[in-house]
């Protein structure tokens, strides 16, 4: 009876090292894929802070050469929408925002205290960095396939090879133009790839908690 005994003792003991380990294994997942999710969205909100950074400059050469004056040549047409560049500066601000707030509450200790919150941004955030993403890009490639309205990209572009003295500078603005437009195609995998992450994050914590849960019932033990 005393073997039976200490038989069924090293048998628990072994269960305990076994889930030990089996948690140890699983948070360390955890960590590797929460760090991971980080550094894609540190990398996100500096590709959109690139892509607001040059499409608010277009714009402002815009704003500053562009005149209504009929004694003046005017440098840009009549028919001219620059609807796709204010989108990728919308766009880009969302993105920004969105990163921002999931690295606060992913890095600050108070806010990643608040679980339920912290869960809801982790998810939240990437959903909203990557509408951002597809909505400035879907529009600005809807409007710029006109073949009658230029846009501020294929306007630029036409004029790139003439040198000027003071802005506008067409080719500067062609490449910021392109730049802008190349950046927020290249944000789109890369927040897919962040909500990838983020919703393998979730389903770990979840599993995580359910199994502290469950090694703390009675009934197990």
């Amino acid at each position: 009876m005393e073997k039976n005994s200490g038989s069924h003792g090293s048998v628990s003991e072994f269960e305990a090292q076994s889930q030990d380990v089996h948690l140890q294994s699983k948070m360390k997942t955890l960590r590797m894929v929460d760090t991971a999710r980080v550094g894609a969205t540190a990398l996100a909100l500096l590709m959109s802070l690139t892509v607001l950074g040059v499409s608010a400059n277009t714009l402002r050469v815009y704003n500053d050469t562009h005149v209504s004056s009929d004694f003046l040549l005017p440098l840009w047409p009549d028919e001219f929408n620059i609807g796709p560049t204010v989108a990728l500066v919308i766009g880009s601000a969302i993105v920004m925002v969105a990163h921002v707030v999931g690295l606060l509450f992913s890095q600050l200790r108070f806010l990643r205290a608040r679980a339920a919150a912290h869960t809801s941004t982790t998810i939240i955030c990437p959903v909203l960095g990557l509408a951002g993403a597809l909505i400035s890009v879907i529009f600005f490639y809807a409007v710029n396939a006109s073949d009658t309205v230029d846009t501020f990209l294929s306007w630029t572009c036409r004029w790139r090879d003439i040198p000027m003295s003071q802005q506008p500078y067409w080719g500067t603005l062609c490449e910021q133009s392109h730049a802008g437009l190349d950046m927020s195609i290249a944000l789109i995998p890369v927040e897919v790839v962040i909500l990838g992450l983020a919703a393998f994050q979730w389903k770990t914590e979840k599993y995580v908690n359910n199994y502290l849960g469950a090694r703390k019932s009675p009934a197990l033990s």
